[in-house]
């Protein structure tokens, strides 16, 4: 399906640096990146801190399809086809040339059944459907790093109205920047307040997740428990998120409510 909207006309480039490939939109600024001895890991932090939405849930039959707003280095989907084998990815961009990037420097597997990626502005697509995801990762930005309509109360009520009962959303705030406030503020008045910030991650992002359907209710324990159990599947390691969660939330009782 091809975008209504034209694809952005910035140039894209890609860089290498002791073994790691980048991706960039006209900038320094990093889109992606791949180890390239390691090219299935997730190599930014920002990326291992997007999956911490599978210590929220228990896991068996779940998820079984995910929606990717935003390409980028293929790091998101390409982790979710090696390690989620029953979920089905549907991953929205904007821009067929990061598609052909990610081919072809950066692994993207080809096999539509399992993962299909659609050329489409990531509002339109989200404000046209109705079909329903067990999780969506928003991770959309532009040269200049801004969000444009994927930064919108109405966009975040499309995907609210799209997440399964089950579903969850995790959202990709960049940092404490201008503009961060009021972001925070769309999120909390799409999902009636039910979302949490995780404290910034080594790279300085910060990572929403939001909720509408059945409530996550989740200890501590039980997260570090499923935490140890995906590093051992597939060496994702997100223990030091939940030491952070602690140190830096309010837990009532070592829980984490959404």
């Amino acid at each position: 399906m091809k975008t209504t909207k034209s694809a952005p006309t910035h140039a894209i480039s890609i860089s290498e640096e002791a073994g790691v490939r980048y991706l960039h939109f006209g900038s320094d600024w990093v889109q992606g990146a791949m180890r390239i001895a390691r090219p299935w890991s997730l190599e930014l932090s920002y990326t291992r801190e997007m999956m911490a939405w599978l210590l929220m849930r228990e896991t068996k039959r779940w998820p079984r399809n995910a929606l990717l707003i935003g390409l980028g280095a293929g790091s998101l989907a390409k982790f979710i086809y090696r390690n989620l084998p029953d979920c089905r990815t549907t991953v929205v961009e904007i821009n067929p040339q990061v598609e052909y990037l990610a081919r072809h420097f950066f692994k993207l597997p080809d096999d539509p059944q399992r993962l299909n990626v659609v050329i489409e502005d990531g509002a339109d697509f989200m404000l046209r459907g109705d079909s329903r995801f067990d999780a969506i990762l928003l991770d959309g930005f532009d040269a200049d790093a801004r969000c444009g309509a994927l930064d919108t109360l109405p966009f975040y009520q499309a995907c609210r109205a799209r997440l399964s009962d089950n579903g969850l959303l995790a959202v990709n705030l960049l940092g404490h920047e201008r503009g961060y406030k009021a972001t925070v503020e769309r999120l909390r008045l799409a999902f009636d307040g039910r979302y949490v910030i995780f404290p910034s991650c080594d790279s300085g992002n910060t990572i929403a997740f939001a909720c509408a359907g059945k409530p996550v209710d989740t200890n501590l324990e039980t997260m570090r428990e499923r935490a140890t159990m995906l590093k051992n599947e597939s060496k994702l390691d997100l223990l030091p998120t939940i030491s952070r969660l602690q140190l830096g939330l309010s837990l009532p009782a070592g829980r984490l409510q959404i």
